[in-house]
């Protein structure tokens, strides 16, 4: 599930993608002589180029997930491709720049300020004279108010997702003149810049019956540089075309097909060459990359190896013979000669044939795949792992606390982004991204990854290794921890087992103060910080171990071991339980080809928490029921998606941390709130920052609700998503978008020699 740079934000919220107790907690983010919020981790990669060297005509074939159910943004199956058609035919009076910061889009807007505070907040913006629809009719106060009247939540007739800053307006009116608009609110509301992007005509939003299913399957009445000609539910295709009343730079390309394509199915596509753009996976990048390999300039054959027999992959083939008719009497005389009998060579040339037409596949798909490009960044969205805090263990802030605790972060991150060669830094909010006026690294309310400190969580909660089992009611038995007589190091009452400790407890060893291997625990050779991957070495003595399971006898494999002997680093703690039960969390994952990142990382968060002896149920389920049947319905204990960045976080972040409220009919209201976990701080907080107009502040407000949402340990961010595009090498101004609003009107092919030697003749259809 992904939507693509930054959307309306009507859909940016909607769904996600396809993640204070008895401890303290660290001082919130405040004001720093430094900006925190830093630079974008990575540029957009778009192969920017300048207008004049964009030829003029041309379709562009890109690939979408799907052809949407509504063109309507503002309705609740509103997907990317919503947002993306509504980016190129509708007005945005705000467009979000590389650092994912609103700015004012001149093409609409030649102004919009607070005019007034007091006794009311006002707005007004002043429209671009040229504003016109594609009827003709002028951009004015009319589509103005009936949007506001759609989205207020007032009528219920309206079939909206969603009336986040609509439902504070007062009115709307005309200004002076024409071309302003007075927007009143009844209470202060920081992120005003964000209404009316998109901005629909009245023939939309003036009615239920227009607004419910006149949009649906079509706009007839646009103000962008292009027009909705037809969506095309047959051929799954949304088909864009040039808006001839456009006022701003005239579209480069006549036409945008947007195809819906499998993700699984567009590197047959790109083969094919049945698409110019299409978002890939790192396999299918991977393939592109190879593609464009070195060959010889000049006869444009494969380079050769330093053996000189053909590179890897080159599609040449390393046997004697000429190509051509006389190729397998050739092959049979040369098997023949050395060494093989009739029969031999005849298999030989059987063999040689399937490989000569195999090569033959191969080398047709590299050229195919040749005239691409891999552009890539980061997605403004990140990936979190979501705990759920409705019932069972994490219902208990200290075991989720643990848990996050557990995790190494960069780890994870580098596990996804560093063969991508993407910059592999861990997401540090909730709320913003690296470069966004609201970022700031707010994890130190939670603490550093510390395996020590989450083991020690998990015992204040009642969470301890080792122990006697207990049978469950299917007789299967459960390993852990069951109240007993026996004393808190583990010893039985009557002494039997003194000579063991439970791994993982400090400062205890042997009679004579020695470990197993006869070396002075004191000694202080190989010392190691607490949950240092010391590969196969004890944590405490540096000594390696031939194993990771001890064999102490009355004690589960990697449960217990003699007295003074260190738990081998990396190894499995002691499975943790309480009351007889070990903690076993059901880890839900989607099962699609376009997951296996997802399933990567949960593997390895897997492996970090059966490091602080917590196990994990793993169940992989159809990409189609994993959110809606599970994360959404809290059917899970740990669960991995994406949520969009918002350059209007205080607005569209709250529904997603709000702590869940209790409903008329008895069930729990959780919103987008799909763990469960919320405060009333944190919902103070994000509407002391709604209701400011002081940027600063509320961008204080911000980061410190952030450090709260942090503390209570419902989710984890944990890495930006990568985005990875394969792009016609001749396709300018279209990528890997990053934060960027994309600039339709300046897609297209370059021209002929734009690029020199690396330019190919323009696929204009």
């Amino acid at each position: 599930m992904s939507h693509v740079g930054v959307g309306p934000r009507a859909v940016m919220r909607s769904v996600a993608f396809l993640t204070a107790g008895v401890l303290a907690v660290p001082a919130l983010a405040g004001c720093s002589s430094e900006d925190p919020s830093g630079k974008p981790l990575a540029a957009q990669d778009v192969a920017a180029a300048a207008r004049a060297r964009v030829a003029d005509g041309g379709t562009l074939r890109w690939a979408v997930d799907s052809v949407p159910d509504t063109l309507n943004a503002f309705q609740s199956d509103a997907d990317a491709t919503t947002a993306r058609v509504a980016q190129a035919v509708l007005p945005s009076l705000y467009r979000m720049d590389e650092r994912g910061r609103p700015v004012r889009n001149p093409d609409y807007l030649e102004s919009a300020k607070v005019v007034e505070t007091e006794p009311k907040q006002v707005v007004v913006y002043k429209l671009n004279q040229q504003a016109v629809w594609s009827d003709g009719r002028e951009i004015g106060a009319a589509d103005f108010a009936a949007q506001w009247r759609a989205l207020s939540g007032k009528d219920t007739a309206y079939w909206t997702a969603r009336n986040a800053g609509y439902d504070r307006i007062e009115k709307i009116e005309r200004g002076a003149n024409d071309l302003e608009v007075k927007v009143t609110f009844d209470r202060p509301y920081a992120d005003w810049k964000s209404l009316f992007t998109p901005l629909y005509p009245k023939e939309v939003t003036g009615t239920p019956d227009a607004f419910n299913d006149g949009a649906r399957r079509g706009i007839e009445v646009t103000a962008g540089p292009f027009t909705v000609k037809k969506v095309d539910t047959k051929a799954d295709e949304v088909v864009l075309t040039g808006n001839p009343r456009w006022w701003g730079e005239p579209a480069k390309l006549d036409k945008i097909v947007l195809r819906a394509v499998p993700r699984d199915e567009r590197v047959s596509e790109l083969v094919a060459g049945e698409l110019d753009l299409a978002e890939i996976d790192p396999d299918t990048a991977e393939q592109v990359a190879r593609a464009a390999a070195p060959r010889d300039a000049g006869t444009g054959t494969p380079l050769m190896g330093p053996d000189g027999t053909p590179a890897p992959g080159s599609g040449a083939s390393a046997l004697p013979g000429p190509q051509g008719g006389s190729a397998a009497r050739a092959l049979r005389s040369w098997a023949i000669a050395n060494g093989s009998d009739e029969e031999a060579a005849e298999e030989e040339i059987l063999a040689r044939e399937k490989r000569r037409k195999a090569e033959a596949k191969a080398e047709r798909r590299r050229k195919a795949l040749s005239g691409f490009e891999v552009r890539k960044s980061l997605e403004p969205a990140y990936t979190q792992l979501a705990l759920n805090g409705a019932e069972g263990p994490l219902a208990d802030e200290r075991v989720r606390r643990a848990v996050a605790r557990a995790l190494d972060r960069e780890k994870l991150a580098e596990a996804v982004l560093k063969p991508l060669g993407l910059p592999a830094e861990p997401v540090g909010s909730h709320l913003a991204l690296s470069g966004q006026p609201a970022y700031a690294d707010g994890s130190g309310a939670l603490g550093e990854q510390d395996a020590k400190e989450a083991r020690a969580l998990l015992a204040d909660a009642g969470w301890v290794p080792g122990g006697p089992v207990k049978k469950s009611e299917d007789g299967e038995k459960a390993a852990g921890a069951e109240k007993s007589e026996d004393d808190e190091d583990g010893k039985k009452s009557d002494g039997g087992d003194e000579g063991t400790y439970i791994v993982g407890e400090e400062g205890k060893a042997g009679k004579d103060g020695k470990g197993t291997d006869g070396k002075n625990k004191d000694d202080g050779e190989g010392g190691r910080e607490e949950g240092e991957d010391t590969g196969g070495t004890d944590q405490e003595s540096g000594e390696k171990h031939s194993s990771g399971k001890n064999t102490a006898q009355g004690g589960a494999p990697g449960a217990y071991a003699p007295k003074g002997t260190a738990a081998p680093a990396g190894a499995a703690a002691a499975p943790v339980a309480k009351d007889g039960k070990a903690l076993t969390l059901r880890f839900v994952l989607p099962s699609g080809p376009g997951s296996q990142a997802l399933r990567t990382v949960a593997d390895r968060i897997s492996d970090m928490l059966e490091k602080i002896g917590i196990g994990t149920e793993i169940t992989k389920v159809p990409d189609e029921s994993y959110f809606k049947d599970h994360v959404a319905s809290g059917e899970y204990d740990l669960a991995l998606y994406s949520w969009p960045a918002s350059a209007f976080p205080a607005t569209d972040a709250r529904p997603i941390y709000a702590k869940p409220v209790p409903a008329a009919d008895g069930s729990l209201n959780v919103a987008q709130n799909y763990t469960r976990v919320g405060t009333d701080q944190v919902d103070q907080l994000f509407d002391q920052a709604m209701g400011t107009l002081d940027e600063g502040k509320a961008r204080d407000l911000l980061r410190k609700a952030d450090s709260r949402i942090w503390a209570a340990a419902g989710s984890v961010p944990l890495y930006q998503r990568p985005q990875l595009v394969a792009a016609r090498e001749n396709l300018a101004n279209a990528g890997a978008f990053g934060f960027e609003t994309p600039v339709y009107e300046d897609m297209g092919f370059l021209k002929k020699g734009a690029r020199g030697a690396e330019a190919s003749a323009s696929p204009a259809r």
